[in-house]
């Protein structure tokens, strides 16, 4: 059983922001696998199904971001998932627009939503897939908070599938090799060296 969870915070005041990215993603991956995430149980919207030959469980906390880790203890617990079967899905406003960085662990990089899982499961040992919102143009807060530029919707759209094949990847390949296939931009440059992100975030 994997477990894979898209970071955001519920309500209509946040579609489409920044920082509700892992959302997307995750909704990319549910549309893609025949499954709708209208349940809600572990304080998210939930649903399961197949990814190959896996079964996988699809989460977006409805906590708001800075509680995230509260569902994930608790879909954790009850699936007695082990960290290495978890797949975070979050934004980042260190990389650019559309870039991905997947690792098998790791800080939570100034995030607040991966902090609370970190604190709440007592490890870093499970993978993180970000994906780049630029950095910001002025308060991080209101940057994460806002929505795309047009011109920005069809790089992102793209990220975003990009983004859930990644996810597929590491279901069925393993996290070495959707890092080695997914860690590089459109122009093939490696994204996999450089520190974790160091930013401030809301929620």
């Amino acid at each position: 059983m994997k477990l894979i969870v898209g970071l955001g915070n519920p309500g209509a005041k946040y579609d489409g922001t920044r920082h509700n990215v892992g959302y997307r993603v995750v909704d990319v991956l549910a549309r893609r696998i025949g499954v709708e995430l209208r349940t809600e149980k572990f304080h998210a919207w939930f649903a399961r199904g197949s990814i190959g030959e896996e079964q996988a469980v699809l989460m977006k906390p409805t906590t708001f971001m800075n509680r995230s880790g509260q569902a994930v203890l608790a879909a954790e617990r009850f699936y007695r998932i082990e960290p290495a079967d978890l797949l975070v899905i979050s934004d980042d406003l260190a990389l650019p627009l559309g870039r991905l960085r997947l690792r098998p662990w790791g800080s939570a990089g100034g995030h607040k939503g991966m902090q609370d899982i970190v604190d709440r499961l007592g490890t870093e040992a499970f993978a993180r897939l970000r994906v780049g919102i630029d950095p910001p143009l002025g308060d991080p807060v209101s940057w994460v908070l806002s929505r795309f530029a047009e011109s920005d919707a069809v790089a992102m759209g793209a990220a975003c599938e990009r983004a859930a094949d990644a996810a597929v990847c590491w279901v069925a390949r393993g996290v070495e090799t959707a890092m080695n296939e997914y860690n590089a931009d459109p122009n093939g440059r490696d994204a996999k060296a450089g520190p974790e992100t160091n930013d401030e975030r809301t929620n």
